[in-house]
């Protein structure tokens, strides 16, 4: 899959990664994760003190796919309102969704902090704000919803936001303790600990081929440099590229673009270097970073076509300047990367775990959605806990064919 094309920041900020040999021999482990990105880190952190022999294969280099367009907003709340999910799926349902998404921050930050990468990673509060007056009532129901559950939030008037920042909202949902990273070194920083403790990484190592051998109840996955990995459990950690391999239903693709400023000298205005985002579809979506940077990313467009995606490129590189400059008229922007991505969400606006009849032993973990790095997080520590455990409690919430419960 064409995942993206443009200029990249984030390997730019990690020049001299930890590199990893080429698979040069056939291999036997308890756990195969296949991808190397994001999903693939977090699957291997988990596994780490497991016990298992666990290998990763990546067929490029680490955190060399769609992981370098990923922007990282570490945030609970996703394009879809919990107050939706929750008609689609019940209260007691998403509630508990909710608490995992809390806890998958907790455990990024836990993650970034144990590792020997400098992974970026700070808390950051975010503003959720209505982008029209018609959106004031939907926000508060969800700011309600939210606040029902524990969560640490307020409800800014229109007085307020213009109080704090240079723009004007009719209103918005501040919420505390959110975050951001880095997420190439946030990668890079999860795979050198899994090494670090024993699991074996191998990159340029593409899988062109697998298959269940029903006598020993193994996975084989056949690599195109001729060497062959005997696995009892397979974990399909690929990001968007996992839906070459297994196409899923409930998943579809849209062009969403980012551009990233050179440092900026004064953020002053800039209230607590908030996470911004808003009600609008498509919306835009800001953020900082360690080094003074602005990053500006959304306006997404339906289309799944890489040559329809590259081609406004620079089009909507402009249209993201524009947008920041309403907003922050006092900061000067100057565009120095700037990429278009596809984006891969899901129809029901859940992540996915699929378990599919045609591929015994296996798990894809599909962390589709505008919260990638948080649901790879959640979904990650589910799949180890049920490897490890035999069991989580919490797989059948993730499921390719989880119920849409009633309301409860």
């Amino acid at each position: 899959m064409n995942v993206m094309s443009g200029t990249y920041y984030w390997p730019a900020t990690f020049p001299d990664p930890p590199s990893y040999p080429q698979l040069e021999g056939d291999l036997e482990c308890d756990v195969l994760i296949v991808g190397g990105g994001s999903s693939s880190s977090q699957c291997a952190y988990y596994l780490a003190d497991s016990g298992l022999k666990v290998v990763v294969i990546e067929k490029g280099k680490i955190g060399g796919g769609s992981t370098s367009s990923n922007t990282a907003l570490i945030q609970y709340s996703g394009e879809k309102m919990f107050t939706n999910l929750a008609n689609s799926f019940g209260k007691k349902y998403i509630t508990r969704h909710l608490t995992l998404l809390q806890e998958a921050i907790n455990h990024i930050e836990a993650a970034a902090s144990a590792t020997e990468i400098d992974c970026e990673f700070t808390r950051r509060d975010s503003l959720y704000s209505a982008s029209c007056s018609e959106d004031v009532d939907t926000l508060r129901k969800e700011y309600e919803f939210l606040k029902e559950q524990g969560m640490n939030v307020d409800f800014l008037s229109k007085e307020e936001i213009e109080q704090k920042y240079p723009f004007s909202r009719e209103a918005a949902i501040y919420s505390y303790g959110d975050g951001e990273l880095n997420p190439f070194k946030f990668t890079h920083a999860l795979m050198d600990h899994a090494a670090r403790k024993g699991i074996k990484v191998f990159e340029n190592t593409e899988m062109n081929g697998h298959h269940h051998d029903p006598k020993t109840n193994r996975i084989i996955v056949s690599t195109k440099n001729g060497h062959s990995i005997s696995a009892g459990k397979v974990i399909f950690a690929a990001g968007y590229e996992g839906i070459d391999l297994k196409k899923e239903k409930l998943v579809s693709f849209v062009s969403t673009y980012t551009v990233t400023s050179k440092a900026v000298n004064d953020l002053s205005s800039w209230y607590n270097r908030t996470l911004l985002w808003e009600t609008a579809r498509p919306y835009i979506y800001l953020r900082t970073t360690a080094d003074n940077r602005i990053i500006v990313g959304g306006l997404d467009d339906n289309t799944n076509k890489p040559s329809d995606r590259d081609s406004k490129l620079i089009h909507k590189r402009d249209k993201l300047v524009d947008e920041f400059n309403k907003m922050f008229p006092e900061i000067q922007f100057e565009p120095e990367y700037y990429l278009a991505a596809f984006y891969g969400g899901t129809a029901d606006g859940l992540p996915i775990i699929g378990m599919y009849d045609e591929y015994p032993n296996s798990y894809f973990l599909l962390a589709f959605g505008d919260n990638g790095t948080v649901y790879s997080q959640m979904l990650a520590k589910i799949i180890a806990d049920d490897i490890v455990k035999g069991s989580s409690p919490d797989l059948e919430l993730y499921l390719q064919n989880r119920p849409h419960a009633g309301k409860n």
